[in-house]
């Protein structure tokens, strides 16, 4: 929905408890330089002045789709956890206010809503995806290998706060099969009978999914905190290994294994998209982030259960909705990829490429 700048001035002064001067409405988010072409919503940057001095606060809103988001309680869901989760999230912009738009495209903090919207913080820094997108084209550097450690470290860190909730543990496991978001939802927005993948594959996948999900029962102790959507797209970084992560998503705490094979999988696509395997500098940041986390949990166990989430990121970035300009290889081989680590018991990590075959 358009942004109307002289509702979001009555807003801002409302909000923050005097007058204001708009300085900019900015959309972002428009992925024209980017391989990842769709988002949940839509999100603006807003500029004012207040008192003298200026200020950038992001507004983010969710569009009606396919995806769990189909009424109003779904997007007010996602947009109230963020709010409430985002404050308790070491390094997550801070969300400032909770809110919708009305009919009329009033913004307000609460009551009659229409369209919700999320405000945070501002952070200054560069998408992670476009270090990733740089080694393409430029060779590996220092800063590389030691923001790779980090992101290592930091998933270590958040992960050391663990739950006795073995209830929250089983429903993270059953929402990964069955949310709008994860498998079956992603596997829904793929066309049928889709030519590198036939509905009857996908049955499969769904098959061997809810085996998954009742081998995962007997690990409800591995509950968590958690980011919940740790890729390079969610990840900012400013000076040297200075950041900031975005979007925290489908629950506060669950299973370890859900970041860590989020941010994997995208280090093993840009190598597919370069070298059409794990390998090279993508490899090496790759084995740095993942031998990182190990060293800091000593969590070989994390093999055991984290194959379904490798599953549910191979579906995402191989359908091509999300990702519409991948070559036909790509997509066989991240489908190979779903497939076989399914099949796995406990997987290799040293031996993604052979998971692709």
């Amino acid at each position: 929905m358009p942004i109307k700048i002289d509702t979001i001035k009555k807003y801002l002064e409302e909000r923050f408890d005097g007058k204001v001067e708009i300085l900019g409405v900015k959309k972002l988010g428009t992925f024209t330089d980017t391989i990842k072409k769709l988002g949940y919503g839509d999100t603006f940057l807003v500029t004012f002045r207040r008192e003298g001095k200026d200020r950038s606060v992001i507004f983010s809103t969710m569009r009606k789709d396919k995806y769990g988001h189909q009424y109003l309680w779904d997007r007010a869901n996602v947009l109230m956890f963020q709010y409430d989760a985002g404050q308790r999230l070491p390094k997550h912009a801070h969300p400032l206010d909770i809110g919708y738009f009305n009919a009329e495209g009033n913004a307000r903090s609460v009551r009659d809503a229409n369209i919700y919207f999320l405000l945070t913080e501002k952070v200054e820094g560069t998408d992670y995806f476009l270090d990733l997108k740089r080694l393409k084209t430029e060779a590996i550097t220092d800063l590389d290998i030691e923001r790779a450690r980090v992101l290592g470290e930091y998933l270590a860190e958040i992960h050391s706060e663990k739950k006795d909730e073995p209830e929250l543990y089983t429903r993270k496991i059953r929402e990964l099969l069955g949310h709008g978001e994860c498998i079956m939802g992603i596997i829904d927005g793929y066309p049928n009978n889709y030519e590198f993948f036939s509905d009857n594959d996908f049955c499969d996948i769904e098959k061997h999914c809810v085996e998954w999900r009742w081998k995962l029962k007997q690990y409800t102790h591995r509950l968590c905190r958690e980011h919940g959507d740790f890729h390079p797209w969610n990840i900012k970084f400013r000076e040297g290994t200075d950041f900031s992560t975005f979007d925290r998503s489908r629950g506060e705490y669950g299973e370890a294994a859900d970041d860590v094979s989020t941010l994997s999988i995208n280090y093993l696509l840009y190598s597919l998209l370069k070298h059409g395997k794990l390998d090279g500098d993508y490899k090496k940041l790759h084995d740095i982030y993942i031998t990182t986390y190990l060293e800091k949990t000593k969590d070989q166990e994390i093999f055991k259960v984290i194959q379904p989430f490798y599953a549910f990121r191979c579906l995402v970035i191989a359908s091509p909705e999300w990702y519409p300009n991948h070559p036909a290889d790509i997509r066989k081989k991240l489908f190979n990829f779903t497939r076989n680590i399914l099949a796995t018991e406990t997987m290799n990590i040293d031996e993604i490429n052979r998971y692709l075959e």
